[in-house]
């Protein structure tokens, strides 16, 4: 693990933490970093299409409690290493990027902690290394067999997912969300979210990230790995204590997914935040990142 001189581009002076890079399963990651060293570990995994940088909010009240934490762009994302090939971005592949990042820390087990394709990665991890999470929380994204099931099950979970089959062809996605400045990035996530959740700010650094060389080819790849390969877990249950926090306006997912992926979780509850949509943990930082802290503490 090294610790990069002075900060990236684009790095928000105010956000507390330093940029450090770790090697992990064979890619380079770029991680932010803040809180006490010797804090109990936190890892916070974002989703698509973001980076490090959808935790922004939590970063300090985390690091105020007394934790560690620990947020990487994923593999594929951002500053971090983008390996070409589609097979370099399977559930199995991502899920060791974690537990190889928990080893570099030097920390036994994490609070794990994910939204979307990051709270997918996290469900996997829970599932296959157990004994390397302290607690898990997943955030608009459900137990990857409830995935699996509605998308066999309801035609309109099928419909809402329509951009994975779209993000399937080659090279066509990326042209088209690279048009006019990343515009339908942009009007898809204003659109999905609540008015003002996302600013000018937010999406300059947005632009910035998906600017990097190979960077969108690489996000889109974990849709494509995902379709190619249908993983299945090898375990069922989740053994570890779990939360699952839910905006219950998600344009993407069914809301009944979250109460069904708690249902398969020894010890499991659900947060359901009825006036937010898939971006919850920006539009009710303060709740989400309270709650967080209070079921790490408990």
């Amino acid at each position: 693990m090294n610790v990069e001189s002075g900060t990236p581009e684009g790095f928000p002076a105010q956000e507390p933490g330093e940029s450090v890079y770790v090697e992990t399963n064979g890619v380079r990651l770029h991680t932010v970093q803040a809180g006490p060293e010797d804090g109990p570990l936190v890892v916070l995994l974002h989703g698509f299409p973001e980076f490090w940088y959808s935790w922004h909010d939590q970063l300090r009240p985390l690091a105020n409690a007394g934790y560690r934490v620990v947020v990487p762009d994923q593999r594929g994302y951002n500053l971090s290493d983008k390996p070409k090939s589609i097979g370099a971005y399977d559930l199995d592949t991502l899920a060791r990027d974690v537990v190889g990042l928990i080893d570099e820390t030097g920390a036994e087990k994490a609070y794990l902690v994910g939204h979307d394709w990051g709270a997918m990665v996290a469900w996997w991890v829970a599932l296959h290394y157990p004994d390397r999470v302290e607690k898990l929380c997943t955030i608009n994204v459900p137990h990857p067999h409830v995935l699996g099931r509605s998308l066999r099950r309801h035609w309109d979970q099928k419909l809402r997912s329509w951009y994975v089959v779209f993000f399937q062809l080659p090279l066509l996605p990326e042209l088209v969300s690279r048009f006019h400045g990343w515009d339908m990035l942009v009007r898809t996530m204003r659109r999905t979210s609540l008015p003002g959740t996302f600013t000018v700010a937010d999406f300059e650094r947005y632009r910035e990230a998906w600017s990097q060389p190979g960077a969108f080819r690489s996000m889109l790849n974990w849709y494509r790995a995902m379709v190619r390969s249908r993983p299945r877990p090898k375990e069922m249950r989740v053994t570890v204590p779990t939360l699952v926090v839910w905006g219950a306006r998600d344009k993407f997912l069914r809301k009944s997914m979250a109460r069904e992926s708690v249902n398969l979780c020894d010890d499991g509850r659900l947060m359901l935040c009825e006036d937010a949509t898939h971006w919850v943990h920006h539009e009710e930082p303060v709740r989400v990142s309270d709650a967080l802290v209070e079921f790490f503490d408990e």
